[in-house]
């Protein structure tokens, strides 16, 4: 059986170009593709433009290793217990990472934009303030049916999502178990489609569970085995976020240091890729 989608981490992340806008799936600390952003950053990749809702350690750790342009979100920090994040923070207050501040409504209405293929979509409530006045990815229009004014969020096309689901079958027929954020939006915006797995299963599975399948496969160039692939982050029914490493993280302050926490993680992101050939 040739697994045509069923692709090592590292090929899957060759499909990431330097320069390209990439969305990641999960929340914060739940659910991130943590194993596919450390491929990144293992992988040099450069000058990405980072869109996501609520991120964490996914877009600090990338910043950190200077693999970030600018950043599209309305929340980049830890959780209450770990506090700012503040490699993205440098970042930004240093000029080398452009912040483009939203609410996090925002976001989702400018990836709702992608996903029906129109170049603006418009923000209910959103009708003052400085982030009217300080950026261009907003617009004030009047509303040619009632005249009244109403804001227009220009939309976020993808050029690739990366999303870690629970569940997948080799085609990319993916389910997902528990909150699904913005991973199902995400992949309907997207150009591409790039999908971590905590488990490959039969297809069959995916037939007899049509209805519980988020993202259809037909949306997905690229499946890739990583058992505990949110680590440290958490992931619904299988682990919960891992505090030593994430504390050992956010200690961290040079590239240096980092690159070995990397290293430290590899025998874990490759180990699904040994496995993926004898599951069924």
């Amino acid at each position: 059986m040739k697994l045509k989608k069923v692709v090592s981490l590292k090929e899957a992340i060759g499909i990431i170009n330097d320069g390209d806008m990439v969305s990641f799936g999960g929340n914060v600390l739940h659910r991130a593709p943590m194993a596919a952003v450390r491929e990144i950053a293992r992988q040099h990749k450069r000058n990405l433009r980072i869109v996501k809702t609520a991120g964490a350690q996914d877009v600090d750790l990338l910043c950190a290793m200077d693999c970030v342009q600018s950043v599209d979100a309305g929340f980049i920090s830890y959780e209450t217990k770990y506090g700012l994040a503040a490699h993205y923070r440098k970042g930004v207050q240093e000029g080398r990472i452009k912040g483009n501040e939203h609410a996090c409504y925002t976001v989702i209405c400018a990836l709702r934009g992608a996903a029906m293929n129109v170049p603006f979509m418009p923000v209910k409530g959103l009708n003052a303030g400085d982030l009217l006045l300080k950026n261009d990815y907003f617009v004030v229009v009047e509303d040619p049916f009632g005249g009244e004014p109403v804001t227009l969020v220009k939309s976020l096309m993808p050029d690739v999502a990366v999303i870690h689901v629970q569940e997948c079958d080799i085609k990319g027929n993916s389910i997902i178990h528990g909150p699904k954020f913005e991973d199902i939006l995400i992949s309907r915006a997207a150009k591409k489609v790039i999908v971590t797995t905590e488990q490959i299963v039969p297809e069959s599975k995916t037939r007899l569970n049509a209805e519980r399948v988020d993202i259809p496969g037909f949306l997905v160039n690229a499946v890739v085995h990583v058992p505990n692939g949110a680590a440290p982050a958490a992931c619904y029914r299988k682990y919960e976020v891992d505090d030593q490493s994430l504390s050992a993280f956010i200690a961290m302050k040079t590239k240096e240091e980092i690159q070995e926490y990397l290293k430290g993680y590899e025998t874990k992101d490759y180990v699904g890729e040994r496995m993926a050939g004898r599951i069924w």
